[in-house]
């Protein structure tokens, strides 16, 4: 029961994914300044239906030369991997450049999304049309760094409460437009200590939804995501903070 509840409607891998959404974005040529690279793990926790469950989570991010790459694993015991994902790609004028994302999910075949800049396209394992991309398109497990390198870039004098940064997202079937507002400056517990952090949320999809992600970027850290929430629309959660930094 446990183990259908978390995984019940992709949750951990819309956490680590960071959901969908669905406000306007165009594109934006933005400056970036990509964080050093580094593993970061966290400590994962879930409320799924009444149960607590606790796992580990590891962002391997490789940024520089021109390139990026960046991995991420969700594991619980007795489960196993729960989630994989896998991004690699390009720094062009919009930031990071997607040219191929992966991702497999517990007891389901992996996908992957193909960004091919010779046809001007995305295309999907899980669907028959292409996307035509426009320019700055992200895909589930690069998103988190563009916003982290465009923070970095911009500052907390531009990068500051009540701004907000837009971006089209791909995932396994199609791409649309997620927005992050930041919220405010918050110090948050971790394994690390305490940190201070801007609390950056992606809102609900629409009125009546609960539905949301939390993204906690540390300046003092490099400005890596410190901790992410996802809240679903049955109003569970599950959450990742950070325990340690390895930089690279």
């Amino acid at each position: 029961m446990m183990r259908s509840n978390l995984l019940k409607g992709g949750a951990v891998a819309a956490l680590l994914a960071l959901g969908l959404g669905v406000q306007a974005a165009a594109p934006v040529k933005r400056a970036v300044e990509l964080p050093p690279p580094a593993d970061i793990a966290y400590e994962l926790n879930a409320q799924q239906r009444g149960f607590g469950l606790k796992g580990e989570a590891l962002i391997a991010w490789r940024g520089g030369d021109g390139k990026y790459n960046v991995n991420v694993e969700a594991r619980v015991p007795l489960i196993g991997k729960l989630t994989e994902y896998r991004s690699h790609g390009v720094i062009d004028n919009f930031g990071l450049a997607p040219d191929e994302f992966y991702e497999k999910r517990y007891r389901k075949d992996p996908t992957t999304t193909v960004f091919d800049r010779d046809s001007n396209t995305i295309t999907f394992t899980d669907a028959k049309e292409p996307y035509v991309m426009k320019g700055g398109e992200q895909d589930r497990a690069s998103v988190t760094w563009q916003l982290a390198s465009v923070a970095r870039a911009a500052g907390e004098a531009k990068f500051k409460p009540g701004s907000e940064w837009s971006f089209i997202v791909a995932g396994r079937r199609d791409a649309e437009p997620w927005t992050f507002k930041v919220m405010k400056r918050e110090k948050i517990q971790t394994g690390m200590g305490e940190l201070d952090t801007l609390l950056v949320t992606r809102q609900p999809r629409g009125e009546g939804k609960t539905e949301g992600v939390d993204i906690w970027l540390a300046p003092g850290q490099e400005w890596y995501p410190v901790k992410i929430r996802f809240r679903d629309d049955d109003r569970e959660a599950i959450e990742q903070t950070v325990t340690k930094i390895t930089k690279k």
